[in-house]
């Protein structure tokens, strides 16, 4: 089976793509979704986030409380190394019994994950597809998205790889600069590149 990784910056346009590719019946494995889920209450990586940040973390019905994990790793690069260093492997190995679920079913599987690119999840993918955005557009979308300040776009952005960056990596580019239909249309032109692209490779 085919695996292809979709990624994006903040605000980009990941989710609509994503959305556009599952209403084409393309199963969606969300590296978003899968990072939540790894940090439910019972889960082995919560105990840990909780035993080192202390149990300050957790909600009072024992959730994550993710608005303060986030400020305590976001002020400094130590916790949030160590973070990372926890939940990626964690992360990469439910992506990976995922996938694996829909070996054989399927001619080919997208893996979300706006960390596609900077982690080794692009290890395991055999397509890359970028949604591409100009960079003043990604900013007044994710400002109006989420309330942010402008500045505050601006510096989760510098802490993902350039736009520039980005397309270099990528097999397959998807322009989002203008409507939500025209995203849609190039997704349907290229879930054809793909289903072909997978055939082609693996008899699907």
């Amino acid at each position: 089976m085919l695996v292809v990784g979709l990624t994006g910056g903040i605000g980009s346009g990941k989710s609509a793509a994503s959305e556009a590719f599952a209403k084409l019946g393309r199963p969606i494995i969300d590296a978003d979704v899968v990072a939540r889920e790894v940090v439910e209450p019972g889960e082995e990586a919560l105990a840990k986030i909780a035993e080192h940040f202390g149990e300050a973390v957790l909600q009072d019905d024992g959730h994550l409380n993710r608005a303060m994990l986030r400020d305590i790793v976001f002020q400094e690069s130590k916790h949030r190394e160590w973070l990372e260093q926890l939940l990626h492997p964690i992360i990469r190995t439910r992506i990976m019994d995922k996938l694996e679920s829909y070996q054989g079913q399927e001619a080919y599987a997208i893996l979300a994950s706006p960390l596609l690119l900077e982690t080794d999840q692009h290890k395991l993918v055999d397509h890359i597809v970028v949604v591409d955005i100009e960079e003043a557009l990604q900013i007044k979308r994710t400002s109006e998205r989420d309330g942010n300040t402008p500045d505050q776009v601006e510096r989760i952005m510098a802490a993902q790889l350039s736009r520039a960056e980005r397309a270099a990596k990528a097999d397959s580019l998807l322009d989002n600069n203008t409507t939500r239909e025209a995203l849609e249309q190039q997704v349907a032109t290229l879930d054809k590149k793909l289903r072909s692209l997978a055939a082609e490779e693996y008899q699907a």
